[in-house]
């Protein structure tokens, strides 16, 4: 059966979606990746209950964060360019929203790590790595989304392996 192609609204909304996709910006989530990373590698001394506390920590610290971004967006930038209405401040926190989103998969490796039988301190490893590995993978996405070479994906692909191996051998020094 062919497929039929939407009209009226519902294809202003396609066109929208398409549109917002194409102008993606990625930098937020490789930013929230590398602050996930920095969460967990100064995440030495919970309490007692440190998955949950660290879970917590890093979904609260991304949402700090993307407040923090919207917010120097709207009264930043935007202030001086537009009149804020409710669909720039959309606008702005959907633009925003990969820094809060990169927090998610380092929190749910936590929450799941007793299912692989980790310990507290094999949890923080696992939250490190998916974190570095999800910094890398906003970057090749950022790329890949501007057209760049696959020279150039690969060049800010071990660019943000670098830094995210910088920020582990922090932990490494820190020891806990």
């Amino acid at each position: 059966m062919p497929r039929s192609e939407p009209t009226g609204a519902a294809a202003s909304r396609v066109a929208r979606r398409a549109e917002r996709r194409a102008h993606a910006d990625y930098t937020g989530g490789v930013y929230g990746s590398l602050l996930a990373a920095s969460v967990v590698t100064g995440a030495g001394t919970l309490g007692s209950f440190p998955r949950a506390e660290l879970v917590l920590l890093l979904l609260l610290t991304g949402a700090v964060f993307w407040v923090a971004h919207v917010h120097a967006q709207l009264f930043g930038a935007h202030l001086a360019q537009h009149v804020l209405d409710r669909a720039v401040v959309l606008h702005v926190c959907r633009d925003e929203w990969p820094i809060l989103k990169a927090a998610v998969p380092p929190a749910a490796a936590v929450a799941v790590s007793p299912l692989f039988g980790l310990d507290v301190r094999g949890a923080l490893w696992l939250a490190l790595s998916v974190a570095v590995a999800g910094q890398v993978g906003w970057s090749v996405a950022a790329a890949r989304r501007a057209g760049a070479s696959p020279r150039l994906t690969a060049a800010t692909a071990l660019v943000n392996l670098l830094l995210g191996l910088l920020i582990v051998s922090f932990k490494l020094v820190l020891k806990h």
